[in-house]
C-alpha cells in the first residue's frame, strides 16, 4: 500500500522571517490593507493626498449645535470611516484614522471621535469657517479626485459678555450663560514650554461633583485631552486657555496633550 507524506514547507518573506503570501505584483503593505494612491500634492496643512476612488470613500459633514454652558458641540457624521485612535501614526488602512479641526485654516485640533466641545475662549469674535478633514493613520488626507475629504460649517461669536453670546447658522440660538459658570472649586495651572511640564506632572485629588479648572499655557500649538471625560481644549500657541469640568465620575483620569503626548496632570477623583 502506497504512503503519501506531505512535508510542510513555510513560505519565508524578507529577512528570512516566515510570512503570509500575497498576490503578484502587490506590496507588503497593500496585502495588509493599506489603500489609496499616494499624490504629488497636498491639503492646505501640508499632508500628502491619499486619493481613493469615490465609490465607498470615506464622507464627513459637520453640525454645530451652542452648548447650554459655554461654547459650541461639534458632530462629526461620517460615512465609510472609523475612528482608530489606537492605530495613529501606524499604516492607513481602509476607511479608518482621525480628523483636523481648522477654524478659518488653522488647526486648532486632532479629533478621534464625532464629537468635540469647542470653548469658546477658543473663538475671535465675528464670523468664522470650521472645517473638518479626515486622515489616514499614517497621518495622509483621503481624497477623492484629487481634494481631501473634508466638511465645513459657519460660525458666528459674540462679544465676551454680549447678549446671546455666540450662534451657529444652523438657527439654533444659544440659553444665556448661567450666573457663575466659570466658578470652580479647585483651579490647576499648568505651563509647557520646550517640552517640560510645570510643575511636574502629580495627581489633583478631587471630591465627587467639584469643579475643576485646568489652566494651561503651552509654547507650542496643542490640544488638551481629558481621558474618561472625552473633553478636548485647544492650546493656542503662547495663550493661557482654561477647561473648566465637573469631577462626576470617580477614578484615575490623566489629563495629557496630543501633539507632544506629555501628561499634565492625574485628576483623583473619590
Amino acid at each position: 500500500m502506497a504512503v503519501l507524506v506531505v512535508t510542510a514547507v513555510a513560505l519565508l518573506g524578507c529577512g528570512g522571517r516566515a510570512t503570509t503570501h500575497h498576490k503578484p505584483g502587490t506590496s507588503h503593505e497593500q496585502a495588509s490593507g493599506e489603500v489609496g494612491t499616494l499624490l504629488a500634492g497636498t491639503d492646505a496643512a501640508g499632508h500628502k493626498l491619499r486619493e481613493v476612488p469615490a465609490a465607498g470613500a470615506p464622507e464627513v459633514r459637520l453640525a454645530v449645535r451652542p452648548d447650554s454652558e459655554d461654547g459650541w458641540n461639534l458632530q462629526l457624521a461620517t460615512k465609510n470611516f472609523r475612528f482608530t485612535p489606537d492605530s495613529t501614526g501606524g499604516a492607513a488602512l481602509t476607511g479608518a484614522g482621525h480628523a483636523h479641526l481648522e477654524l478659518d485654516g488653522r488647526k486648532i485640533a486632532r479629533l478621534y471621535g464625532p464629537w468635540f466641545h469647542l470653548p469658546s475662549a477658543q473663538v475671535p469674535e465675528g464670523e468664522h469657517t470650521l472645517t473638518v478633514r479626515l486622515y489616514a493613520d499614517d497621518h495622509t488626507a483621503w481624497a477623492v479626485s484629487g481634494k481631501p475629504v473634508e466638511g465645513t460649517a459657519q460660525l458666528t461669536a459674540a462679544a465676551p459678555g454680549a447678549a446671546g453670546g455666540g450662534h451657529s447658522h444652523d438657527g439654533q440660538q444659544p440659553q444665556p450663560d448661567p450666573p457663575g459658570q466659570e466658578q470652580a472649586d479647585r483651579t490647576v495651572t499648568i505651563s509647557v514650554r520646550d517640552g517640560k511640564v510645570t510643575p511636574a506632572p502629580a495627581r489633583t485629588e478631587l471630591r465627587r461633583g467639584e469643579r475643576v479648572a485646568l489652566r494651561v499655557t503651552s509654547d507650542r500649538a496643542d490640544t488638551l485631552h481629558v481621558h474618561g471625560y472625552d473633553k478636548e481644549l485647544a492650546l493656542p500657541a503662547g495663550q493661557e486657555a482654561t477647561l473648566t469640568l465637573t469631577a462626576d465620575r470617580t477614578g484615575l483620569f490623566e489629563v495629557e496633550t496630543h501633539e507632544s503626548r506629555l501628561v499634565l496632570t492625574q485628576l483623583l477623583v473619590r
